[in-house]
């Protein structure tokens, strides 16, 4: 396997991240534990997670999914193989999103904590703050860095225009530069991350891990009408895609799977492997089946026209 950089965090990675969200929701610990050993034994080694993983479920507060893999860290004796990135900044029940040094400062040993490591990798900016001077939130990373917490530092959700500002803050103070960028971006979802923010990142050489990259498993050709919502549950968000782009997106990934032998999934995340500026899509699986399914996307090398058909198709 050929790995990538990660933009300028030191760290090359294989063209595949294990989305961690599903860690202590739709996966208990076993079968966590199961996923990232097979993840890890493939040759693969970026693990994305967040603070406020899975705070959607009833009765959880957030780090469910940071405490399974810490368990899982602590378990196999390393971490040294593997690239930890979580994120700071969502709601944790204050009721808003924040990004304010003493903030970072505390939820960063919260991390550390659960997951059972002395450095997070890449901390991320998990959404934007902008009631917080963006010069507050990069002295707090500044710190961390400083004092062998974080590693790297990155941002999703961000815009051209506030991670523009962000490097230009960087480089007036003297700040540490977010690296990584984690934008919403697949074959449905473009128009957020295409354009002036897809060219700022190649520029600057930031690492693009898109998140989404199966649009939350509409371009798995698992939900092909209403009478589908109800296989998992994120079937009743796939209505927002039930429209004739989507089933146009989906009839070229159709099209596609007969002549590569390969299933949409895979179509869906060797386009975005593929596309300028992307260091690796974001995944997620709930079964040793699934995982398998992910990896084999990577072995997929679309043609010029394979790519134009699915670029027309989801224009």
């Amino acid at each position: 396997m050929k790995k990538r950089k990660l933009g300028r965090t030191g760290f090359e990675i294989g063209p595949l991240a294990f989305g961690g969200n599903v860690f202590g929701w739709t996966v208990d610990e076993p079968t966590s534990f199961q996923l990232l050993d097979a993840f890890v034994g493939a040759g693969f080694d970026l693990i994305d997670t967040a603070d406020s993983y899975s705070r959607w479920v009833s009765g959880h507060e957030g780090g469910e999914s940071e405490t399974i893999i810490g368990h899982w860290i602590a378990r196999r004796g390393r971490h040294d193989d593997v690239v930890i990135a979580t994120k700071v900044g969502s709601d944790m029940g204050l009721g808003y999103r924040c990004l304010r040094k003493e903030y970072i400062m505390q939820a960063v040993e919260q991390s550390l904590r659960r997951l059972s490591i002395d450095a997070i990798d890449v901390y991320q900016s998990h959404w934007d703050d902008d009631k917080t001077p963006l010069d507050e939130t990069l002295e707090a990373y500044g710190r961390l860095i400083q004092q062998g917490k974080v590693k790297a530092i990155g941002a999703s959700n961000l815009g051209a225009e506030r991670l523009a500002l962000a490097l230009q803050t960087s480089r007036l103070h003297g700040y540490p530069h977010y690296q990584t960028l984690q934008p919403l971006y697949n074959l449905y979802d473009r128009s957020d991350f295409e354009g002036p923010l897809q060219a700022l990142c190649v520029r600057e050489d930031i690492g693009v891990v898109t998140y989404y990259s199966l649009a939350a498993g509409f371009l798995t050709g698992k939900y092909r009408s209403e009478a589908d919502f109800a296989k998992s549950p994120r079937g009743p968000g796939m209505k927002k895609y039930l429209n004739p782009r989507g089933q146009r997106i989906l009839a070229a990934l159709d099209e596609l799977a007969r002549r590569y032998h390969a299933t949409p999934a895979q179509l869906a995340l060797a386009w975005l492997i593929q596309r300028p500026g992307v260091s690796a899509p974001i995944a997620s699986a709930t079964s040793i089946a699934q995982l398998d399914e992910l990896i084999a996307a990577t072995r997929l090398d679309l043609d010029a026209d394979a790519i134009g058909n699915l670029d027309r198709a989801s224009a």
